[in-house]
């Protein structure tokens, strides 16, 4: 009986969520959503030679749900999509985001962080081989156009216009519809082919930052912590728990903000700031892809968040 009134309890207490929700079909559709598509590194997972537990021991159903780290955004009054970060899992993703309003034919854009194989190469599914698009707008930096229209296999999706290349800067919102507006800001990251940004998401009641990539928060010449208590929520690199991940490898030449660090740094902060942080962009080997793990649980229990594939929020 105990057992039977918990799990009550934990329903009435879902049902009075309405900033984040699980998907139900049934649900009344309209103002602008954010969609969690995926929450790993750029990889994947399980990833490519890995022989760990982390990997070999997924199952199919755990497998199926675990794409590379994106945000996808549906404005229902207007009927447009879009998606931060063409990943690996492109196909996937491009297609459940589509699916959650049918009136919705093709994506009205594609906002691209940086050049890392997680972010860009998606783009590839637009293409002769592929689908054939027409046009698709591309949002993306200076050096990011230079990039994709200077190098192939992306310089074709431009020449053939398979994708229609627009410039942003850094700093400056674009206004997709009245109540949907995206700036980007420059981070510091491993800049090999071009600069690296995340976004500002803004809709008519709540706004989020997504920042899947950076290389240390000390290094940004922006407060972070000030910047969290800005918005209402706020999709965080959490790449690597630790330091102890890689134990082949120089950790240095992939610097990324430790789970732990983050969450000393974030300490001070307010319960509602904390529980606002959302961490995203998990390594294979990151714990916190296992909800049974007991890092997963003192993350939790100190009042962070660990994004969930297909989760939604309201903005």
């Amino acid at each position: 009986m105990k057992h039977l009134l918990c799990i009550l309890v934990s329903l009435i207490t879902m049902s009075c969520d309405t900033n984040t929700s699980t998907i139900s079909p049934n649900r009344v559709k309209s103002g602008i959503e954010l969609i969690v598509l995926g929450t790993t590194q750029d990889a994947g997972s399980p990833q490519v030679g890995c022989k760990k537990s982390c990997c070999n021991s997924l199952s199919l159903e755990e497998q199926a749900r675990r794409k590379v780290s994106s945000l996808g955004i549906i404005d229902y009054d207007n009927h447009e999509a879009y998606i931060i970060d063409a990943s690996p899992d492109f196909v996937a993703q491009h297609d459940a985001l589509l699916k959650l309003d049918p009136q919705i034919k093709k994506l009205s854009g594609i906002f691209l962080t940086h050049a890392h194989i997680g972010h860009y190469t998606g783009l590839m599914h637009l293409g002769r081989e592929a689908m054939g698009a027409t046009r698709t707008p591309v949002y993306a930096m200076p050096r990011m156009l230079d990039f994709l229209t200077n190098n192939g296999p992306w310089s074709q999706l431009v020449s053939l216009q398979n994708i229609e290349l627009r410039g942003i800067q850094a700093d400056t919102s674009i206004r997709l519809s009245a109540n949907l507006s995206i700036t980007p800001f420059f981070v510091p990251h491993r800049d090999e082919y071009t600069e690296t940004v995340g976004f500002k998401i803004s809709g008519p009641n709540h706004n989020t930052i997504f920042i899947p990539d950076i290389d240390k928060w000390e290094k940004w010449d922006q407060d972070i912590t000030q910047l969290v208590q800005s918005v209402d929520m706020a999709f965080l690199d959490a790449t690597f728990y630790d330091g102890n991940e890689l134990p082949n490898r120089d950790m240095a030449e992939v610097p990324h903000p430790f789970v732990v660090e983050s969450m000393k740094l974030f300490e001070p902060l307010p319960n509602n700031a904390k529980a606002n942080i959302h961490f995203i962009h998990l390594n294979h080997t990151n714990p916190l892809l296992d909800q049974t793990s007991e890092e997963y649980q003192i993350v939790k229990d100190k009042g962070f968040n660990i994004a969930e594939y297909m989760e939604n929020f309201q903005l």
